[in-house]
C-alpha cells in the first residue's frame, strides 16, 4: 500500500486479521486494506512462521483511509468495539496493538485508550492494547486478503463486545 496524497494510514491488530479487515472494509471513508504482519525483525514472514510465536510478529490490518470521511478517532472507537482489549491473547501473534504512524494518532490512541480504562467498562481490568510506533510491514499471502470476499461469504458479525 504506497502513500497517496490526501489519505493517512492506520494500523491496528485486534485478533484474527480477516474479521478486523472486515470491520474496517465497512466503514465510508476506508479506502484500502490489507492484512499482514508487523512488529518481527526477521524478514518477510508467512503465516505458518508467524503462528509459531517464536518471531514476534503481529498478524495485524493496513488501513488507507480518507481523514475527510472518517477520522482517526472514529476508526480508534471501531477497534475498541470489535474485540475486548482487556483480555490477553492467546497466543502473541494475536494480541490487541496499535501501531501510530504520527505523533497526533500516538496522542489519540493514548487519549482513547485512557478515556476507555477511566469509564469502568472493564470492570477493573487493565487494558492490555500495546501502543507502539508502526513498524516494517510486510503484506500477507494473497489468500488472506479480503479472506471474507475471495470466499464467497461476508462478514456479519454484529456483537459489539462492549456498548
Amino acid at each position: 500500500m504506497e502513500p497517496t496524497p490526501g489519505l493517512e494510514i492506520a494500523t491496528f491488530a485486534a485478533g484474527c486479521f480477516w474479521d478486523v479487515e472486515a470491520a474496517f472494509r465497512r466503514l465510508d471513508g476506508v479506502v484500502a486494506t490489507e492484512v499482514g504482519y508487523t512488529g518481527g525483525t526477521s524478514p518477510d514472514p508467512d503465516y505458518e512462521q508467524v503462528c509459531s510465536g517464536t518471531t514476534g510478529y503481529t498478524c495485524a490490518v493496513r488501513i488507507a483511509f480518507d481523514p475527510a470521511v472518517v477520522t482517526y478517532d472514529q476508526l480508534l472507537n471501531l477497534f475498541w468495539e470489535i474485540h475486548n482489549p482487556a483480555q490477553p491473547a492467546e497466543e502473541p501473534y494475536e494480541r490487541s496493538m496499535i501501531f501510530y504512524s504520527s505523533e497526533e494518532q500516538k496522542h489519540s490512541a493514548e487519549e482513547s485508550r485512557d478515556r476507555l480504562q477511566a469509564s469502568g467498562r472493564y470492570h477493573g481490568a487493565q487494558i492490555v492494547t500495546v501502543i507502539v510506533p508502526a513498524a516494517r510491514f510486510w503484506k500477507a499471502e494473497e489468500h488472506h486478503q479480503q479472506f471474507y470476499e475471495k470466499c464467497g461469504r461476508s462478514y456479519t458479525a454484529t456483537v459489539k463486545y462492549w456498548e
